[in-house]
């Protein structure tokens, strides 16, 4: 049994704003680790529309499992419970998580 992957991705908030990502992602959705990890600095210098993301705080989001199972039918799952809570995030907080698919 392997640990794979299923999303990795970034969510990120101004860095004036109280929000703590770790209170508003559950920690396992069934099978599936939610990981939060704070980082240092933003991973690309601007957003797409050209806006600097240097007034802003970002978080890795990685979502992984150790499974046996189908995974296309595990990643529907997945996606699916974890959009009411990326839903239910304050405005102002942004995310953008991809599927991964690769051993951890």
């Amino acid at each position: 049994m392997k640990a794979i992957k299923l999303f990795q991705g970034y969510l990120w908030h101004p860095k004036d704003m109280e929000f703590n990502p770790k209170d508003s992602l559950p920690k396992t959705l069934g099978e599936v680790h939610v990981l939060v990890d704070a980082l240092g600095r933003a991973p690309f210098a601007f957003f797409e529309d050209g806006t600097p993301t240097e007034g802003q705080r970002f978080y890795q989001v990685t979502l992984l499992v150790r499974t046996t199972k189908e995974l296309a039918e595990l990643k529907e799952q997945t996606s699916r419970e974890l959009a009411p809570h990326l839903d239910a995030t304050p405005e102002g907080v942004g995310w953008l998580i991809l599927e991964d698919l690769r051993p951890a």
